[in-house]
C-alpha cells in the first residue's frame, strides 16, 4: 500500500515538472513569435487575383447557320439534349439535339405556300393561253373587216361623193381598230410574260426557303467536328449553356472542344490596380485543385475598357494570362490563384506591414527589440511587407504589435520626422495640383505618412487588442491590424507604399498569401 502511494506521488511530481517545462518552452516560443526581422533582398510588388483556366485555342461545336439564310426568320433555338460536360468524343460523335418544334411548324406552313404558288402558276399559264388565243382570233376578225371595207370603197367609186366618203371613213376605222388590236396584243403578251416571270421567281424563292428549312432541320442533331473533350460554352453573362438554354443566329456555339496543350487563366483586376498590370509581366500561378503544384506564366493582354461583374460594385478589367508549358492534369474551368509581379526592386530593406505604427501626426515608426521607438522612412509595399528606405538595418528585430510597456522605449531617428513631413506636404501639394487640373481628386491617402488622426486612432486601437505573448498566427489583434493597414493601403497613390492586392475586387483572393514574418532567432 505504501509502495503504491509513493509511486503515485512520484508520477504526480514528474507530471508537474513536465508541465512546467512545457509552459516555459511555450512562453519562450510565444515571446519569440512577437518579433520579426528586417530583411534585405529583392522586393516584389504583386497584384493577387483569382482566375479560371481556359484553353487558349478551341474548336467550336456549332448549331445551324441560320444567319446565313436570308429566307428564314431569325429565332432562338432551345437545346433539348446535350452530352455531359467533360465527355471525350471522336469526330462525328453525337453531342446535342435542338428543339425542332418551331421550325417543323414553319416548314409545314412553307410547304403549303409552295403548293399554293405552284397551283397559281399553273392556273396563270392556262388563263394566259386562253386570253392570248382570244386576242389572236379578234385580230384575224379585224383583218377581215379591213378587207371588207376596202372592197366596199372600191365598189363605191361610181357612187355619190357622200357614199364614197362614208366608205373611206369605214375603212379608216377598221384599219385603226386592227392596229389597236395588234398593239394591245403585244402589250398583253409582255404583261403575261412579266406576270409569269414574277410567279416563277416567287415560286423559286419559296422552293429555296423550303430547301433551307429542310437543310437547317437536318442539322438539329449536332455532331463533334473533331476529337476532344466537350466543354460547355459560356454566354455573355458567363452562364454555361446547358439543356434548356438557347442559341441564337449570331451566337450559335453549343459547346467547345479545347486544345489542352496551351492553357490561359482568365482573371479580372480591380480598377485600382489595373494601371500596374502590363503585358509580358511574370505571374506565379497556383491551381486550387492541386495545391502542391505551382506554375508560371505571363500576362498576354489587359482590357482597355472595364466592366461590372454580377453581384459586384467595383469595376474590373479582364486580364488574360498564359500558362507556361503544359500539364495533362489541368482542365478548363479550374480555379487559379494568380500573383502578377508588377514590379521588382532589388537590394532593399523590408519589414512586415503589421510591424509599422504611426504617431498622431502620421509619422511612421517601429518598436525594436533593443528598446527603441525607431522612426522610419517608408517606400512601396505589397500585400505583406513594406520597404524601409531609412531607419532600419537588415537583421534588426522589431515588434509585430505594440509592446506591453511602450513608454520605456527611447525615440530614435528623429531626423527622419522632417523628411516624412516634407514628403507628406509634397504629396498634398501634388494632390491639390491634380484636383485643380482635373476638377476631381482621390479622397484616399497614399501612404503611412498621409494617415489622418482618425485612421491612426482606429489603427492603434486595433493593435491594442492584441494580447502580449501570442504569435502572429494566434493574435486576433494582429490580424485586425493587417486588415486595417490593407484598407489604408488601398487609398495610396503611386508615390506612396502601394499594396499588391486589389481591395474590394470581386475576384480577389488572399487565401494563398504567403507569410512574410519570420521569428527572430
Amino acid at each position: 500500500m505504501k509502495r503504491t502511494i509513493i509511486i503515485s506521488a512520484i508520477v504526480v511530481v514528474l507530471a508537474i515538472i513536465v508541465m512546467v517545462i512545457i509552459g516555459k518552452a511555450s512562453s519562450k516560443k510565444d515571446l519569440e513569435n512577437l518579433f520579426a526581422e528586417a530583411k534585405k533582398g529583392q522586393f516584389d510588388i504583386i497584384v493577387t487575383t483569382t482566375g479560371e483556366l481556359q484553353a487558349e485555342n478551341s474548336t467550336d461545336i456549332l448549331g445551324p447557320q441560320i444567319a446565313q439564310s436570308r429566307n428564314i426568320r431569325v429565332m432562338d433555338i432551345k437545346i433539348t439534349d446535350l452530352v455531359p460536360e467533360g465527355t471525350e468524343v471522336k469526330a462525328g460523335d453525337y453531342v446535342a439535339t435542338l428543339d425542332r418544334t418551331t421550325f417543323d411548324n414553319t416548314l409545314k406552313d412553307e410547304l403549303e405556300r409552295l403548293v399554293t404558288q405552284e397551283t397559281n402558276l399553273e392556273v396563270k399559264i392556262l388563263d394566259t393561253a386562253v386570253t392570248l388565243s382570244n386576242l389572236r382570233d379578234n385580230i384575224k376578225n379585224l383583218k377581215f373587216a379591213v378587207e371588207e371595207a376596202e372592197i366596199t370603197l372600191q365598189q363605191s367609186k361610181y357612187e355619190p361623193p357622200t357614199t364614197i366618203r362614208q366608205a373611206e371613213i369605214a375603212l379608216d376605222r377598221a384599219a385603226r381598230s386592227l392596229d389597236q388590236a395588234i398593239r394591245g396584243y403585244a402589250l398583253r403578251v409582255e404583261q403575261a410574260r412579266s406576270d409569269m416571270r414574277n410567279l416563277r421567281n416567287n415560286l423559286s424563292e419559296q422552293r429555296q426557303r423550303v430547301a433551307d428549312l429542310q437543310d437547317i432541320l437536318s442539322k438539329f442533331v449536332i455532331s463533334a467536328p473533331s476529337d476532344g473533350m466537350v466543354i460547355y460554352k459560356r454566354d455573355r453573362t458567363g452562364t454555361k449553356r446547358r439543356i434548356g438554354s438557347s442559341i441564337s443566329a449570331w451566337d450559335n456555339v453549343v459547346a467547345t472542344l479545347p486544345d489542352m496543350s496551351t492553357m490561359i487563366s482568365r482573371t479580372y483586376v480591380n480598377e485600382i490596380d489595373v494601371s500596374k498590370v502590363k503585358a509580358n509581366q511574370s505571374v506565379d500561378i497556383a491551381v486550387d485543385a492541386f495545391p502542391e503544384r505551382s506554375y508560371t506564366g505571363s500576362v498576354i493582354s489587359v482590357a482597355n475598357i472595364g466592366e461590372q461583374l454580377p453581384n459586384a460594385d467595383a469595376k474590373v478589367f479582364e486580364v488574360l494570362i498564359t500558362v507556361n508549358g503544359s500539364d495533362p492534369i489541368l482542365r478548363p474551368s479550374m480555379t487559379t490563384g494568380n500573383k502578377i509581379v508588377t514590379k521588382s526592386i532589388s537590394d532593399v530593406v523590408y519589414i512586415p506591414l503589421e510591424t509599422v505604427q504611426a504617431t498622431t501626426d502620421s509619422v511612421p515608426f517601429v518598436y525594436t527589440k533593443n528598446g527603441y521607438k525607431q522612426i522610419v522612412l517608408l517606400g512601396e509595399s505589397n500585400e505583406n511587407s513594406i520597404i524601409v528606405e531609412q531607419g532600419l538595418e537588415p537583421g534588426t528585430a522589431i515588434y509585430l504589435s505594440t509592446p506591453a510597456d511602450p513608454e520605456r522605449f527611447k525615440l530614435a531617428g528623429e531626423e527622419l520626422i522632417a523628411i516624412n513631413k516634407e514628403r507628406d506636404q509634397a504629396r498634398r501639394d501634388e494632390e491639390m495640383r491634380m484636383r485643380q487640373e482635373t476638377g476631381t481628386g482621390r479622397q484616399g491617402l497614399p501612404g503611412m505618412e498621409g494617415m489622418t488622426p482618425e485612421m491612426m486612432e482606429r489603427f492603434q486601437n486595433m493593435r491594442q487588442n492584441a494580447q502580449p505573448g501570442q504569435g502572429p498566427g494566434m493574435r486576433q489583434g494582429a490580424g485586425s491590424d493587417t486588415s486595417a493597414r490593407r484598407t489604408m493601403n488601398v487609398q495610396r497613390n503611386p508615390q506612396g507604399a502601394q499594396p499588391g492586392t486589389q481591395q474590394g475586387a470581386a475576384r480577389d483572393t488572399t487565401a494563398r498569401r504567403p507569410t512574410a514574418v519570420q521569428p527572430n532567432q
